[in-house]
C-alpha cells in the first residue's frame, strides 16, 4: 500500500496488518465466555447426533420387523436391551424414535440459549471496547475520520460478528457432526454404497475453497462501502438545517444515491457469486442423492451392479435415502456459513484494525495528579504541526522519522500568572485555537513544553489536567436530554441547588424557568429546541459548575446577536473572576481589558502587551482595532484576504 493510501485511511492500513482476525476474536473475547460456548457446542452435538437416530432405527425396523430379512441390531446398543418379539421390537423402535425427537428438541433449545448468550456477550464486549478505544484516541484520529465509518464499526461490524458467533460457528459444528455422523452410519451399513454417496465430497470441498478465495476481497470492499454510506447519511441528517436553507436537498439526495448505489453494486458482486455457488452446492448434493437412489434401486431390483458385491436390503436402502437427504440440507447451508464467515472476517479485521491504532495521548507510567492547582501556565518554545496519518499512527514502513506538514505554532513562549486574563487575536488560521488545545492535551506539542504550576503537562494525568481546565467554545455541543442533565454533565453528582446557581451565574436561569418543564425540559439532539444564545449559556453554566482553575473561552460570543452577547459576556466576566483565563476573540472590544493581549500571525506571537500599549505600538493590533472602526485599507496585504472573509465579524465593533 502506498503512503498516500495509508494517509487517507488509517483503518485500512491497520486492518491489513491484522493476522487471523477470527482466531484473535475467539482468543481475546470468546475465551472469556467459554462456558456458554462449551455448553452450546455440546448441546448442538447431542441434538444433531440424536436427529440421526430415527432414519437408522427405521431402516433396521423395516428389515427386522416388516421384511424379517435381518436381526434387530443397533450400533452401541447391547443386544440384551432389545426385545425378542416383533411387537416388543416395534415398541422399542417407536420409543427410540420419539425419544430422539424429544432429545433433539431439548438440546436444540439449550444450544439456542447458550449460543445466543455467547454471541451477544462477545458482541457487547467488542462494541464497548471499540467505543472505549475510540474515546482514548486523540484528536488527530478524529480529524481524519468520518463519523459514519466509526459508527459502522460500532454497529454493523459488531452485528456481523454476533451473527457469525451465533449462527455460522455453531452451524459449522452442526455441519461437521452431520457429515461425519452420516458418513459413519453409511459406512457402517454398506461401505460400497457409502463410497458412491460420498463421491461428490471432494468436488464440494474444491468448489467451496474457490468460492472463499474469490468472494473474500469483495466482502472487504462491501464493508468499506457501508461506512461510506453511513457517513453520507449521518452528514446529511446532521446538517439537515443547512440542507434545507441552502435548497440542496436534491444534491444531498444524489450523493446518498451515489453512495447507496456503490454499496448496491458491491453487494451484487457478492450475490452474483452466491447465485453460482449456492445452486452449485445444491446440484452437487442433489447428484449425490440421485446417484445413491439409482445405484441403490438397481441393487435392490437386479442385484449388485458392476464391481459391487453383497446384498442391499430395503431397510438399509431406505436409511441411505433418508440419510442422503439429511446430507443435502447441511451441505446446501455451506453457502450461508461462508457468507457469514466472510462478513465476520472482514468486520473483525476492521474492529481489530481500530483496536491496534496506537493511543498517542496517554499518561506516563509515573504521571501524577495535578496537586492543588493555582492556574500558572507557561509555554516554553512551543511549536506544533499536524502530523500526517502515517506519521501520527506509526504507519511509516521504511523506519524513517520524516517530518511532514508545516508548523502551525512556532516558538511560542509566555507565562500567565494565576488569576490573570490573556487574550489571543489574529486572523483565522493563525493558530489561536490550536495553541490552547495544546494546553488541554487534545494534541501534544511537537517541540518545547507547556507547564501548569511548574509541572510539564505530559507528566500529569490527563484526567487531572482536564479537570482543572474549563473550555467554552463557539461551537456548543449539547446532548439529547434535559436541561439539568446537560448542565451537570461531568459533575453528575451535583446537587440541584448547585445546578440552579450555575445557571443563574450564566444568565440562563430565567429562560430555563420559562420552559415547559423548567430544568427537566428535554432539549432534543444537539439542543435543537434552543437558540444559539441559550445553548451557549448552558455551556457556560456547565463550566461554572465544573469550577475550573483555568478557563479557555474560544470565541464564545461570536455567533450570537448583540443583546445575547451582552448577557453572555456578563456571565463570562463572572466566570473569569479570579481564574486564569485565556480568551480567543475576533471582536477586540471583548478583550480590551485583558492584562495581556497576544497577536498571532502564521503561528507566531508577533505582538504582546496591554490594549493601550499595543495601540501605542501602532502595529498589527492597532491596525486591527482601526479596521473594526472601518479603516480596512490600512491593513497589511497578508491580512486583507482573510479579513474580507470575516468582514461581518470585524465590522460589528
Amino acid at each position: 500500500m502506498s503512503s498516500d493510501r495509508r494517509d487517507d485511511n488509517v483503518f485500512d492500513a491497520y486492518r491489513e496488518r491484522v493476522d487471523r482476525p477470527l482466531l484473535r476474536l475467539f482468543q481475546e473475547y470468546g475465551l472469556k465466555e467459554i462456558e456458554w460456548f462449551t455448553v452450546g457446542m455440546v448441546a448442538n452435538v447431542i441434538a444433531r447426533v440424536a436427529s440421526l437416530l430415527p432414519p437408522l432405527v427405521l431402516g433396521v425396523a423395516i428389515d427386522a420387523i416388516f421384511n424379517e430379512t435381518s436381526p434387530f441390531t443397533l450400533p452401541f446398543v447391547p443386544q440384551a436391551w432389545i426385545p425378542a418379539t416383533q411387537a416388543g421390537q416395534f415398541q422399542f423402535a417407536v420409543a427410540l424414535i420419539v425419544g430422539s425427537f424429544v432429545v433433539t428438541g431439548i438440546f436444540t433449545w439449550i444450544y439456542g440459549v447458550a449460543a445466543n448468550n455467547f454471541a451477544h456477550r462477545v458482541m457487547h464486549d467488542v462494541r464497548t471496547d471499540s467505543f472505549e478505544k475510540m474515546q482514548q484516541l486523540d484528536m488527530t484520529f478524529f480529524d481524519d475520520k468520518q463519523t459514519g465509518e466509526v459508527l459502522s464499526v460500532l454497529n454493523n461490524d459488531a452485528s456481523n460478528l454476533e451473527v457469525f458467533l451465533d449462527n455460522a460457528l455453531q452451524n459449522s459444528a452442526r455441519l461437521g457432526v452431520m457429515v461425519l455422523g452420516i458418513a459413519g452410519i453409511l459406512f457402517y451399513l454398506n461401505w460400497q454404497l457409502a463410497l458412491i454417496t460420498l463421491v461428490f465430497i471432494p468436488a464440494i470441498v474444491l468448489f467451496t475453497l474457490w468460492f472463499m478465495h474469490v468472494v473474500e476481497p469483495r466482502y472487504v470492499e462491501q464493508r468499506a462501502s457501508v461506512g461510506d454510506l453511513n457517513t453520507r447519511l449521518e452528514n446529511a441528517l446532521s446538517g439537515v438545517e443547512l440542507v434545507k436553507t441552502s435548497n440542496t436537498a436534491q444534491y444531498e439526495a444524489e450523493r446518498v444515491e451515489s453512495a447507496s448505489m456503490s454499496y448496491f453494486e458491491k453487494t451484487m458482486t457478492i450475490l452474483k457469486l452466491n447465485y453460482i455457488y449456492r445452486p452449485g452446492m445444491e446440484l452437487l448434493a442433489g447428484l449425490s442423492f440421485a446417484v445413491t437412489f439409482i445405484v441403490g434401486g438397481v441393487w435392490i431390483f437386479q442385484g449388485p451392479p458392476g464391481p459391487l458385491t453383497g446384498e442391499l436390503t430395503v431397510g438399509v436402502f431406505v436409511t441411505f435415502i433418508l440419510m442422503t437427504q439429511r446430507f443435502v440440507t447441511p451441505l446446501a447451508e455451506v453457502s450461508n456459513i461462508i457468507d457469514q464467515y466472510e462478513n465476520a472476517k472482514a468486520s473483525s479485521e476492521r474492529v481489530f484494525g481500530l483496536m491496534d491504532i496506537p493511543v498517542r495521548i496517554t499518561d506516563d507510567e509515573d504521571a501524577i495528579d495535578l496537586p492543588n492547582p493555582r492556574g500558572e501556565v507557561t509555554y516554553q518554545n512551543v511549536s506544533f504541526r499536524y502530523a500526517s496519518a502515517a506519521e501520527a499512527f506509526d504507519l511509516n514502513t521504511n523506519g524513517s522519522t520524516q517530518q511532514n506538514g508545516e508548523y502551525v505554532i512556532q516558538n511560542a513562549s509566555f507565562t500567565v500568572d494565576p488569576g490573570s486574563t490573556t487574550a489571543f487575536v489574529g486572523p483565522t488560521g493563525a493558530g489561536k485555537s490550536t495553541l490552547l488545545k495544546l494546553l488541554l492535551r487534545l494534541y501534544d506539542v511537537t517541540d518545547g513544553e507547556i507547564r501548569v504550576d511548574g509541572h510539564d503537562i505530559r507528566s500529569l494525568t490527563v484526567q487531572s489536567l482536564r479537570e482543572s481546565i474549563g473550555y467554552v467554545s463557539q461551537e456548543t455541543y449539547l446532548f439529547d436530554g434535559t436541561i439539568r442533565e446537560n448542565i451537570e454533565y461531568g459533575r453528575f453528582d451535583s446537587e440541584f441547588a448547585d445546578v440552579v446557581a450555575a445557571a443563574t451565574a450564566a444568565e440562563a436561569h430565567e429562560f430555563i424557568e420559562r420552559l415547559p418543564k423548567g430544568y427537566d425540559t428535554r432539549i432534543g439532539e444537539r439542543g435543537v429546541k434552543l437558540s444559539g444564545g441559550q445553548k451557549q449559556r448552558l455551556s457556560i453554566a456547565r463550566t461554572v459548575l465544573q469550577d475550573p482553575e483555568i478557563l479557555i473561552l474560544d470565541e464564545a460570543t461570536s455567533a450570537v446577536d448583540t443583546e445575547t452577547e451582552m448577557l453572555i459576556q456578563r456571565s463570562l466576566d463572572r466566570l473569569a473572576t479570579d481564574r486564569t483565563t485565556f480568551i480567543i476573540a475576533h471582536r477586540l472590544s471583548t478583550i480590551k481589558n485583558a492584562e495581556t493581549i497576544c497577536v498571532l500571525d502564521n503561528g507566531e506571537i508577533v505582538e504582546r502587551g496591554g490594549h493601550d500599549e499595543l495601540l501605542a505600538h501602532d502595529g498589527i493590533y492597532a491596525k486591527l482595532w482601526r479596521v473594526q472602526a472601518g479603516e480596512i485599507d490600512s491593513l497589511p496585504e497578508s491580512f486583507l484576504a482573510n479579513l474580507k472573509e470575516r468582514q461581518n465579524e470585524y465590522t460589528q465593533f
